[in-house]
């Protein structure tokens, strides 16, 4: 059964973590719309739900969701999708996404977002989970492409055409992390703009910037960082191929006030705003 995609939603935003909660609650922050990690408030009450009613009063609520487990071999958990139905019902969301990952086997959860091998055979199971999902929640899902440090001798896809592939069976959304893409292809030394260029701009919903941090041999997606001028390089070439879609900030540790994130959206928005002109600020690296 088919499930249409959302409205596009041309706002910026940031994802709510505990630190910011009163501020959010206290008084207006110059937000459109915020992101939360859907398993922290899929329970059945207590206060993460009675902070959310409570900020879903003042904005736009995006559900990010981060053990779905979407490459998982042997189908999607039934009670955890369940669970997020009702969590959405409730919210009514822009939306809710989840990455292209697997986070565990046999119950056990790594609290990791584990790769997906770019084959045919993986892509008939990542497509059958996310019609799954789709069926359940009854809205179409926004699919997030991951940060990578791995490749598989037997892939046959990049990552890119998986992704493509991957909305068009489906139907699916998509939601580009841009500081995703940089850590990949420095990783692996592909052409970040040969996977901007490639991907379905029009299935495109959400874009996601954070920082990274950098290893002895490869890029690691930590969120514990301010952007960095070669994700928003990148981050000026993604939006002028999908056009009005929502950008949002994340960060998930060594995490600052909340002045400091408002200052990089309005960097996010000032870069939006100047858009071809923008170029001349920042060059891809």
């Amino acid at each position: 059964m088919p499930h249409p995609l959302p409205p596009t939603f041309d706002g910026f935003g940031l994802g709510m973590r505990p630190p910011h909660y009163g501020e959010f609650l206290a008084g207006d922050v110059d937000v459109d719309f915020v992101e939360v990690i859907s398993e922290n408030f899929m329970v059945a009450g207590g206060r993460p739900l009675h902070v959310l009613d409570r900020v879903r009063e003042r904005y736009p609520v995006a559900l990010h969701g981060v053990s779905m487990s979407i490459g998982r071999a042997t189908g999607l958990d039934g009670d955890y999708l369940a669970r997020l139905k009702k969590l959405a019902d409730r919210v009514k969301p822009l939306w809710v996404s989840d990455h292209l990952c697997w986070t565990g086997i046999a119950g056990f959860n790594t609290h990791d977002l584990l790769p997906v091998p770019l084959t045919e055979e993986a892509l008939d199971v990542v497509c059958a989970n996310i019609a799954q999902a789709q069926d359940v929640l009854e809205r179409a899902l926004i699919v997030e492409n991951p940060s990578s440090y791995v490749t598989f001798a037997d892939d046959q896809l990049t990552e890119w055409a998986f992704m493509a592939e991957m909305a068009s069976r489906t139907g699916c959304g998509l939601l580009l992390d841009v500081n995703n893409i940089y850590v990949s292809a420095t990783n692996h030394g592909f052409s970040a703009m040969d996977y901007l260029d490639a991907i379905p701009a029009d299935r495109v919903r959400q874009i996601h910037l954070a920082g990274h941090s950098a290893g002895q041999t490869l890029l690691i997606d930590t969120h514990d960082a301010p952007v960095p001028d070669p994700v928003w390089a990148l981050y000026v070439e993604a939006s002028k191929r999908v056009g009005p879609v929502a950008t949002m900030i994340e960060r998930d540790d060594d995490i600052p006030p909340l002045a400091l994130l408002l200052d990089e959206l309005r960097v996010a928005r000032d870069l939006k705003a100047r858009g071809p002109g923008a170029r001349e600020l920042m060059a891809v690296a």
